[in-house]
């Protein structure tokens, strides 16, 4: 049913899609799992494609085809195949990233004697079996059923439990959440980028006289603080959870590989903006976090009705730099370009829509595991020059101080953006191995 439906509701007014959306998350998305495919489900013939990754995979890693994963068929890369029964390490990218994204650590991990395997998540890819309607039922793309579909994944490659989960970005919800849940089959968590955030908690104490607790400000506070800016600007996530983001996305001109060149440029250590980054302070009002954010680069805080493709092709780099990056080179680039033309983006947008404080589903599912800690030993690597990673209050040093029984530590990778396990995959493997061998 699409949102702007309205003929199918009982006498108090409330639509299914509302209905669905004040359940509780966990029983929401088993009944979600079992509501019926839509007309735009996402069955893609790959015949007539290239293979994944267009000939540039590092030796030693294969591009497979999963079926029957939670309702999906999960496109992976996978390396250390041979032999069979290696223990399994799982990497799970974050947005707009894909499988493909971990192709420089997997044959670090193969030759430490793992079987190390990358999907491309629901949404994203080559991973078909997903509606990619913008009306589409949002209840599938929760944090929740997202890890389901990485446990389905696990157990259909013959495994019961995991040696670690890594995620990145995006993923390391995914990955956090896994360690937080399912500790017997996530028993080590390595989170690249920034840290899982924990999980929303409930009214404490409150019957006893405890007041109810108020948040510092609302979403739409926020916003109208950025409005006031000079320039007006917008939260990025805001953007992305927008209609218009969707519709920007189906035609970004000068092409979709440019796209990805300047998104990646923006968001790496290459990238003056991200330079001498200061720690961010605690604030108490939208019009302090409007004007502290106000500092980060125009992909996190971009100007008021702008674009995102508008906003990367102002930042795009020169082409003396594009063809002497070393790190995401043209052919490399042109894998996301054409994965992303050909699959799209509203998948991969979903994760933003629904953590929108106002989709009470996202929020619900999460606070079922109130007050629980990651009692697994964990571990955050964190770019130097990363935003993602430093708008942690304090630094991203001050990661992993709350929610973690087991922390090991934040590990600083220099000369590295957002995007470490491509920028300095040596580093990031040497990091991951060594993880793994000091749980055996």
């Amino acid at each position: 049913m699409s949102d702007h439906q309205s003929n199918n509701t009982n006498v108090l007014g409330i639509s299914r899609r509302e209905l669905l959306a004040g359940a509780s998350g966990v029983g929401t998305l088993a009944f979600a799992a079992a509501t019926p495919a839509r007309a735009a489900i996402v069955n893609s013939d790959f015949r007539n494609l290239p293979p994944y990754g267009n000939g540039t995979l590092p030796a030693g890693i294969r591009a497979r085809l999963i079926p029957n994963v939670n309702g999906l068929t999960v496109n992976i890369l996978e390396a250390g195949f041979e032999p069979p029964g290696r223990p399994l390490v799982l990497l799970l990218h974050g947005f707009p990233n894909l499988a493909y994204s971990w192709r420089k650590v997997m044959p670090a991990l193969a030759a430490a004697g793992y079987y190390a395997v990358a999907p491309d998540c629901r949404g994203f890819g080559r991973t078909t079996g997903w509606d990619d309607a913008f009306d589409a039922d949002p209840l599938p793309f929760l944090a929740v059923n997202m890890l389901r579909d990485q446990i389905a994944l696990v157990y259909a490659l013959g495994y019961r439990k995991t040696a670690m989960m890594v995620g990145h970005d995006q993923g390391s919800l995914m990955a956090g959440l896994g360690a937080l849940i399912r500790p017997d089959m996530f028993p080590r968590l390595t989170l690249i980028g920034g840290g899982f955030g924990g999980t929303p908690s409930f009214p404490f104490n409150t019957a006893n006289g405890a007041p109810m607790p108020r948040p510092d400000y609302t979403e739409a506070e926020l916003d109208a603080e950025y409005a006031k800016l000079n320039p007006p600007r917008r939260y990025y996530q805001d953007y992305w959870a927008s209609p218009e983001a969707d519709k920007d996305m189906k035609n970004v001109p000068p092409g979709m590989t440019n796209f990805f060149r300047g998104f990646y440029y923006m968001k790496s250590a290459d990238f003056p903006g991200n330079q001498n980054l200061p720690a961010l302070h605690p604030v108490h009002t939208a019009k302090e976090a409007a004007e502290q954010y106000a500092q980060i680069p125009e992909y996190y805080v971009m100007r008021r009705g702008m674009s995102m493709p508008a906003t990367i092709a102002a930042a795009m780099p020169d082409a003396a730099y594009i063809k002497g990056c070393k790190w995401l080179t043209e052919a490399e680039c042109e894998v996301y370009g054409q994965e992303y033309t050909r699959s799209g983006w509203t998948g991969a947008l979903w994760n933003y829509r629904v953590r929108r404080r106002a989709f009470g589903p996202a929020i619900a599912e999460r606070q079922t595991f109130a007050g629980r800690t990651i009692d697994v030993p964990a571990q955050v690597v964190a770019a130097r020059e990363d935003w993602g990673a430093n708008r942690t209050i304090g630094g991203p040093m001050n990661i992993g101080k709350t929610g973690f029984t087991q922390f090991k530590g934040v590990h600083m990778v220099e000369r590295a953006g957002h995007w470490a396990h491509e920028e300095q995959p040596e580093k990031v493997s040497e990091l991951l191995t060594a993880f793994l061998r000091e749980g055996g």
